[in-house]
């Protein structure tokens, strides 16, 4: 979808019309400004996560936390998962209805390092959980694994606070090489794939799962190693 027809769109709450250059502009600037309060939201959230990364390290010595990536959901993707909620593309449904639009991802060493780095977060007192899905407990079919959280994080400006919504995936390292193999064989639409397919890769994630649980049997004998995965609520 052309990203002019998007910002159109987007502005139907406001009855603005695609031909009026001025219109255009004004949601483009609401583009803008609402793209900035997402990135404020990552920026947040990434801070607090090195830092608690910071703080585990020099009392464990070691790192909970591989690495951490981030991203906004492009307009084009906002506009169609919109549409497959039956929804109209408009500012207020993005804002209002869309929870995943700032996301970011944290890949942790063993599976305890995924409970303990989400708890620590949680407690923290200006987030505030939304939802939260486990799907390394409870994996999807397909078998993708990872801890998924939606929260939102206050952020300050020089006017205002806003609770800013941000999506956070954290997953073993073993976990997200999975996924992003899954996600190169399902969206690459120019070669046929095998009807196997999907019996093959939730074969693979069942490997992949054996390992990592067998990588944390030996991470138990690090000092002070807690397995925060074996607790039944880890909140």
């Amino acid at each position: 979808m052309d990203k002019a027809l998007i910002l159109g769109k987007a502005a139907s709450d406001n009855k603005l019309e695609l031909s009026d250059p001025s219109s255009i502009m004004a949601t483009a600037l609401q583009f803008q400004q609402l793209f900035m309060l997402y990135e404020s939201g990552i920026k947040q959230i990434t801070t607090k996560l090195e830092i608690l990364d910071d703080e585990f390290a020099s009392k464990h010595q070691r790192n909970p936390i591989e690495n951490i990536t981030s991203r906004i959901k492009e307009p084009v993707s906002i506009a169609e998962k919109l549409e497959r909620k039956g929804l109209a593309v408009t500012i207020d449904n993005m804002v209002n209805r869309l929870y995943d639009i700032a996301g970011i991802r944290v890949t942790c060493p063993f599976i305890s390092d995924v409970y303990r780095v989400m708890q620590l977060l949680l407690q923290q007192d200006d987030i505030e959980l939304v939802e939260l899905k486990d799907y390394i407990k409870n994996p999807k079919p397909s078998g993708y694994r990872s801890l998924h959280a939606v929260v939102k994080v206050c952020v300050y400006f020089s006017d205002q606070k806003r609770d800013i919504p941000v999506e956070i995936q954290i997953r073993t390292i073993a976990m997200d090489f999975w996924a992003s193999l899954e996600h190169q064989l399902h969206y690459k639409k120019d070669f046929p794939m095998p009807d196997n397919v999907s019996e093959e890769l939730k074969s693979i994630a069942e490997t992949i799962t054996n390992t990592d649980i067998r990588m944390q049997e030996l991470a138990k004998h690090i000092p002070g190693f807690v397995d925060y995965s074996a607790e039944e609520n880890f909140l």
